[in-house]
């Protein structure tokens, strides 16, 4: 799944509780306090769904330049790709 900034994909990872991995380069935000933030909107956002995420490994890679912090933009943009998201089956 593809946003405006990021880029969201997903892989059933059997029965574990689900993981999250987070690609943020420096090409794509060159302050690491740009980057930091988006690695804690990112978390704030799977910590909230992980519970009707078990079962997935996801990544979130950021694929497009951000030059200034918007993080209700960025959260709003993340929370949206997290729940496109179908829960795996429970069987």
């Amino acid at each position: 799944m593809r946003g405006a900034f990021f880029a969201l994909h997903v892989c059933a990872g059997g029965r574990t509780p689900a993981r999250l991995g987070l690609v943020i380069p420096r090409k794509q935000a060159g302050a690491a306090v740009l980057r930091n933030a988006v690695k804690r909107q990112a978390r704030e956002a799977f910590r909230l769904r992980c519970g009707r995420l078990d079962g997935m490994d996801l990544v979130l890679r950021l694929v497009r330049r951000i030059d200034a912090p918007d993080k209700k933009g960025w959260r709003a943009e993340i929370d949206a790709l997290f729940d496109r998201i179908e829960p795996v089956g429970r069987g």
